[in-house]
């Protein structure tokens, strides 16, 4: 049982940890679209990218497959970048995310989009699993998971802060969700943008 909460802490810890800011930055633009009374489909979206990134972390540290660190890195911003201009465009159409059709296509991206990011999780735990695998494995992926939580939490709560900011700004007149989807999306794919030109394979 040590053992397991061992890897579910160090699970958390990499989520949390600036090193992973990429991740959290993805994290967030997840979370960007989003009310906090949401939080029920954002959640099947970040658990929709658990379940991606669990797979090719499998994959990876079982030998599977190996994958080039720098293309996964390079990869890695690109998805950000795809999911804040999705956001962007939703956005600037009135923002709409609760048809079941455009939930399962979001929750679809998300787990393709984690099979990258999953790849990146397995470069930093390859070293790591050295005998055994399932364990390690399962309490790692339950830390990211609680991790990603601690996240979306925290992103909900700073975004309503933004909400009532820019509620107060246009004094009231207007729903203040796409002007922040627009305006943190857009912030989150210029850092992004930025991340990919310096991580570029070529």
């Amino acid at each position: 049982m040590s053992d397991l909460l061992a890897f579910v802490q160090l699970g958390v810890r990499h989520i949390l940890d600036v090193e992973a800011v990429d991740h959290i930055l993805f994290l967030v633009a997840l979370a960007a679209i989003y009310r906090p009374r949401d939080w029920r489909a954002a959640l099947w979206v970040v658990s929709a990218f658990t379940v991606g990134h669990s797979v090719t972390l499998a994959l990876a540290v079982t030998g599977v497959v190996r994958f080039p660190g720098r293309v996964v890195e390079f990869l890695i911003p690109v998805t950000i970048v795809a999911t804040a201009i999705a956001n962007v465009a939703r956005g600037r159409r009135g923002v709409g995310v609760h048809g079941g059709r455009r939930r399962a296509v979001r929750a679809l991206l998300a787990g393709a989009f984690g099979l990258v990011h999953g790849a990146g999780f397995a470069n930093y735990l390859r070293d790591v699993f050295v005998d055994r695998v399932a364990l390690p494995l399962f309490g790692f992926n339950v830390g990211i998971e609680i991790g990603q939580v601690v996240v979306l939490v925290a992103a909900f709560a700073a975004l309503a802060l933004l909400d009532r900011a820019i509620a107060v700004a246009r004094r009231g007149v207007g729903d203040a969700l796409p002007w922040r989807v627009v305006g943190v999306s857009a912030a989150v794919a210029v850092v992004a943008a930025r991340w990919a030109v310096e991580r570029a394979p070529w």
